[in-house]
């Protein structure tokens, strides 16, 4: 069946902004700005980039409010029948400060590893969820996985090696980041993911029964988020961290001071940082209408089309340089992806498989027809 025009809207809305996403963080992380010591460093705060996440997660709320005060205001809108705001609203929001939690663990760390590594490496080994997400599965939801599935698993973890591999093996990475820069930018990226993972499973478990409106608990998830990054920023304030880790004058885990006179002394990173918010806002809403107009699979297709196009402009803007196996590891992933998701695997054997074959049933059925006759 064709998209329709407003479909296919919200696929472009999906990819672009969700480009915009990973790309104006990793902006940020290569941008200088003056400190609050006065000296001129790189903009390295990643629990910081994490709280302007959740802030624009909370805008998600703000836009389920207005949905369901402009709603309330047309007799002839139901807002128990429109997509966006349908849902329960008897449930207490304290049931997703875990999910928000774990969000938020994972979010920071997937920051960390994105200031060590390139942006197109991180989106890709941003695909490990699968695996994750499917052996936990198996565990805690008591989920069967058939062979084809398995199979995309493979290719997935094969994919990732090899991408892993090239980031390694490749001389300009290795200079621009250093060997053991790239392995640890990756292991945090892919621990983000066994967290993610941990949260999709707890979500499909304790929240996806309660029948809450999308938006409503992004927005949830975003506040709660928000604030226990606020405590955090106290703590990480006065707390220590390794030489690698604390690129700022208190050569703390965090100084949300420092980082806040930065982006206020570099236009660009206020540009970076408001491309961030609004961004992820916008990627939360399309990715719940692609979701709700098409199917979760299609939503996945697009997230790959979205690493492509990451990948795309690190490549044009200088940030990285073509290595050909990566190309190869990325494609491994994308069918890796594929099988897992069945997309367009049935089509393809169906279009292969020979016109004149019945199934075995029916051969079965038309050999007992002529027996009995």
């Amino acid at each position: 069946m064709a998209w329709t025009k407003y479909q296919k809207f919200l696929a472009l809305i999906l990819v672009i902004t969700g480009s915009i996403n990973t790309l104006s963080t990793k902006w940020a992380d290569m941008l200088d700005s003056e400190g609050s010591d006065g000296q001129i460093r790189p903009f390295q705060h990643p629990f910081l980039q994490s709280s302007f996440m959740f802030l624009g997660e909370m805008m998600c709320l703000v836009v389920f409010k207005m949905l369901v005060c402009g709603f309330a205001g047309r007799p002839s809108v139901s807002t128990q029948t429109n997509g966006l705001v349908s849902g329960n609203r008897n449930f207490s929001p304290f049931i997703l400060m875990l999910p928000a939690t774990l969000d938020l663990i994972a979010t920071s760390t997937m920051y960390i590893g994105l200031n060590l590594t390139y942006a197109s490496s991180f989106q890709m080994f941003r695909g490990s969820i699968i695996v994750f997400t499917a052996i936990l599965s198996v565990v805690f939801l008591d989920k069967k996985i058939i062979a084809r599935e398995w199979c995309g698993i493979g290719c997935v973890i094969i994919g990732l090696v090899v991408v892993g591999a090239s980031d390694f093996l490749n001389k300009d990475t290795s200079q621009t980041y250093g060997q053991n820069s790239i392995i640890t930018g990756d292991l945090l990226i892919v621990l983000a993911q066994i967290i993610s993972a941990t949260q999709m499973v707890y979500e499909e478990k304790y929240v996806s029964g309660l029948d809450i409106a999308p938006l409503q608990a992004v927005g949830w998830e975003g506040v709660f988020g928000f604030f226990i990054l606020l405590i955090l920023h106290v703590i990480f304030y006065y707390t220590p961290a390794p030489p690698r880790f604390n690129n700022n004058p208190r050569q703390t885990f965090e100084d949300a001071i420092d980082g806040l006179i930065q982006i206020g002394n570099n236009g660009l990173l206020i540009i970076s940082v408001v491309g961030c918010i609004i961004s992820i806002a916008f990627f939360n809403f399309a990715g719940i209408s692609v979701t709700k107009e098409m199917s979760a699979t299609t939503r996945m297709v697009l997230d790959s089309v979205r690493t492509l196009v990451i990948w795309t402009v690190s490549l044009a803007v200088g940030w990285q340089v073509f290595h050909w196996p990566q190309l190869v590891g990325f494609t491994i992933l994308l069918l890796g992806t594929c099988l897992y998701n069945n997309i367009l695997v049935d089509r393809i054997f169906k279009r292969f498989q020979p016109e004149d074959v019945q199934p075995i049933v029916n051969r079965d059925a038309d050999d007992l027809d002529n027996t009995i006759q």
